[in-house]
């Protein structure tokens, strides 16, 4: 990590060119609000989980992937807003006076249409367009495919395994991170070893099934599910083979990034029709990747 990350009470003052938005999945909406701006403000937690957790929807990326796509797309700095119910109540006017200009010295601000902030979401975009100390740019929301992207539309491709087409929305492939969790070494017995991470209640998952994907850069085969071959009892796994790759990786953190759903997650009657299915998975993976392109 390089960029500079900052909580809102840490900043030190200076012109910057502002976007603000709760960012979740930096996708090809939030891209186009970010811009050209060196500074972008994220809401966290997401501001329903202060507001109505009960209605708060999962995740599409935590934080640290948030942070590194915002970085990869050239933002020089985040600093973090800390949602609270003392945040939730704050005045637009004062938003506008107290933290834009004279906590950040905005000089450019950058919002979507249907962006809203302060006490009762009373703040408008119009609002921040009256404000003669910076100027006002509010970005339309984008379509990708003739419909309009939205973190609840990324939601629901990504939970019905859909990851191509969430991918277009996104702008990069849908990942997930975690620490690699120690299993039952079955799929090394299989001779298919595999790095296994435990979904966060919090994050969306992907459909179960089978999925060519990239773990820490390389190529790999992914299962999501709960391996009906096997009665383990144990819970949502994603169970990640890497190609040609045999590392301990218990204990460290993994990223993967999902190409491709190849298939549906299945009962074989054993393991010789199981590990002749993950022969044929790993093959198709392994062409996947080699011929993968961004999202455009």
């Amino acid at each position: 990590m390089s960029i500079p990350v900052t909580s809102l009470s840490d900043v030190e003052p200076r012109e910057r060119r502002v976007a603000i938005g709760t960012f979740d999945g930096v996708h090809v909406g939030h891209r186009a609000v970010i811009g050209e701006a060196d500074t972008v403000l994220p809401f966290e937690p997401h501001p329903l989980r202060v507001i109505r957790p009960e209605a708060a929807p999962k995740l599409i990326m935590p934080f640290p992937i948030k942070r590194d796509v915002i970085e990869g797309i050239g933002v020089e700095e985040l600093v973090v807003i800390g949602f609270d119910r003392e945040f939730a109540s704050i005045d637009p006017v004062a938003f506008c006076e107290e933290i834009l200009i004279d906590k950040l010295g905005a000089a450019h601000v950058s919002v979507g249409e249907n962006f809203r902030f302060g006490a009762r979401a009373e703040g408008t975009p119009e609002l921040l367009a009256s404000r003669p100390e910076f100027e006002t740019r509010v970005v339309p929301l984008v379509e990708v495919d003739g419909e309009t992207v939205s973190s609840t539309r990324i939601r629901a491709l990504v939970s019905a395994g859909e990851v191509e087409d969430a991918a277009r929305c996104l702008g990069a492939p849908f990942m997930v991170e975690g620490e690699v969790a120690g299993g039952d070494r079955r799929g090394r017995e299989l001779g298919f070893p595999t790095a296994n991470l435990i979904p966060g209640d919090g994050l969306i998952c992907p459909g179960h099934g089978v999925y060519a994907a990239f773990a820490n850069g390389r190529p790999a085969a992914v299962n999501v599910g709960v391996r009906p071959t096997f009665e383990t009892g144990r819970g949502l796994l994603i169970e990640t083979h890497i190609i040609d790759h045999d590392e301990n990786l218990y204990g460290a953190t993994l990223r993967v990034a999902f190409a491709r759903r190849l298939r549906g997650e299945r009962r074989f009657s054993g393991a010789e029709e199981l590990v002749a299915q993950m022969e044929r998975d790993v093959a198709e993976a392994r062409q996947v990747c080699a011929s993968f392109s961004r999202p455009r």
